[in-house]
């Protein structure tokens, strides 16, 4: 099928590449593009978040820009985690808006006009590196090292937006989380393109990890990439006698609640998810009977030393 897609693929990259390569609008703030080169989830919010934090550590006042995905809210809005929920404006601002003032917009500089009037110096965009609506100053691509690329072609044929070299060669950084042989391999054409290639981890809270370790846990997950979720609980010692996988910034149903608490209470498990469904369980009732009985594992990003020198030279070329 991926063949017989394959030169409708190389149409729509190449017509990805053509709207990537306009000049974007000049909004008189420096934009950090947190990206990915594919469709689905790598690590955005945890890079974001820790962008966030190195930038307020510089003195800096960053404020984080997206769309709001699966959000109803078009904006501009400053995102406040108290009066909305994930229906509002899309889970990962939610998690955003924990750390840093996060702004939802579908229009991307109507939402840059109302971060810098709200004092914010820098803005960190979320996603829209394949989009030019912003000039971008620094330019950040995410990669899962557990699943690269896929097989390397362009949509619907494989998980590319555009052709990976001519995207690698537009970002100033590629951040490779974890491993694995299809990570080191995107890695290698990164060092190809010329792009600086970062490394890092997502590391779970200790506080999560004491209380969940040696436990028999039914795991959950609404993510881009179930299995990462799951294969990490067993890296920490927890272990999932049953999973259950869903899409990414699924909306979980009644029954499908009633279901993982039934599995649980039957099988003597503890119900375990990600900080990101948490997110969206928390806003309707129906989720929050399921949060209610749930454990929650967060992460953040952890660079490795290297990396996270090569990120600081990069955030001080942006000033402050």
């Amino acid at each position: 099928m991926a063949k017989l897609l394959s030169p409708l693929g190389a149409l729509i990259g190449a017509a990805t590449l053509a709207r990537m390569r306009r000049p974007g609008t000049e909004v008189g703030l420096p934009v950090i593009c947190v990206g990915n080169p594919t469709v689905g989830g790598a690590g955005k919010t945890p890079t974001v978040i820790e962008i966030a934090r190195r930038l307020t550590m510089r003195g800096l006042k960053p404020a984080v820009l997206s769309r709001g995905y699966g959000g109803r809210l078009k904006g501009p809005i400053r995102v406040d985690p108290l009066l909305h929920s994930a229906d509002d404006v899309g889970d990962e601002p939610l998690l955003h808006a924990r750390a840093v003032p996060t702004f939802v917009a579908r229009d991307r500089q109507a939402g840059a006009q109302a971060a810098a009037q709200a004092g914010a110096d820098v803005l960190i965009m979320d996603d829209g590196f394949q989009s030019p609506g912003l000039a971008k100053a620094l330019s950040i691509l995410v990669v899962d090292a557990g699943v690269g690329v896929g097989n390397g072609l362009c949509l619907p044929a494989g998980p590319l937006r555009a052709p990976l070299a001519p995207q690698l060669e537009q970002a100033q950084a590629l951040l490779v989380i974890g491993e694995g042989a299809p990570g080191e391999r995107v890695a290698r054409d990164g060092y190809a393109a010329g792009t600086v290639v970062l490394r890092g981890r997502l590391a779970p809270e200790a506080q999560a990890v004491a209380r969940l370790f040696g436990k028999r846990v039914l795991a959950y997950a609404g993510i881009g990439r179930p299995a990462k979720f799951f294969e990490t609980l067993r890296a920490l010692g927890v272990l999932p006698a049953m999973t259950r996988a869903f899409p990414d910034h699924h909306v979980y149903t009644a029954a499908e609640v009633e279901e993982l608490r039934a599995l649980a209470e039957d099988n003597d498990l503890l119900l375990v998810t990600t900080e990101k469904d948490a997110t969206r369980l928390a806003g309707s009732e129906i989720g929050q009977h399921l949060l209610d009985v749930s454990d929650v594992l967060p992460v953040r990003m952890a660079l490795e030393p290297q990396s996270a020198k090569a990120l600081e030279r990069m955030l001080a070329g942006l000033g402050g």
